[in-house]
């Protein structure tokens, strides 16, 4: 079956199963990797992408449900890594491993646009779906208020 979206912009027509994960279509069929395979349940926010503007969970996201839609990746977020939590994430120095950091970036976007500065519970709230193991939150946090002008 076809499967039309736009990801990062750009109009794609796919012949792929439309349950296969929207994560595997990215990095396996479109050779975008930055966004993470980490847990395949929706746990751990490491595939996060938005759609349609909203947060979800690509490892979980059959590619059906982005049929027509817009889907944007960290790749689309900043090609060059100009975009400013991507600035702000260098300048805090947020990533050690750096394997969560595509999702919690993502996220991070979201809740800025919804929230353009939100406050430290709205913070928690909104990134508390994202785990990183090497502990990185407080610096999170940083990097999103500096962002929002509500920070250091």
């Amino acid at each position: 079956m076809s499967i039309s979206l736009r990801i990062n912009g750009e109009e794609r027509l796919l012949d792929v199963d439309p349950e296969m994960p929207l994560l595997w279509v990215l990095r396996d069929v479109l050779g975008l990797t930055g966004t993470k395979y980490g847990c395949g349940a929706a746990l751990c926010g490491a595939c996060t992408v938005h759609l349609e503007g909203q947060v979800v969970r690509s490892c979980v996201t059959p590619v059906r449900r982005a049929q027509g839609k817009s889907v944007t990746t960290i790749e689309g977020l900043s090609p060059d890594g100009s975009h400013p939590l991507q600035r702000a994430w260098v300048e805090q120095g947020v990533p050690q491993c750096g394997f969560c950091q595509a999702g919690q970036l993502m996220t991070a976007a979201a809740l800025l646009k919804e929230h353009p500065v939100p406050t430290d519970a709205q913070i928690d709230q909104s990134m508390a779906g994202n785990l990183c193991r090497c502990g990185t939150y407080c610096r999170i946090r940083d990097a999103i208020k500096k962002v929002s002008g509500g920070g250091r």
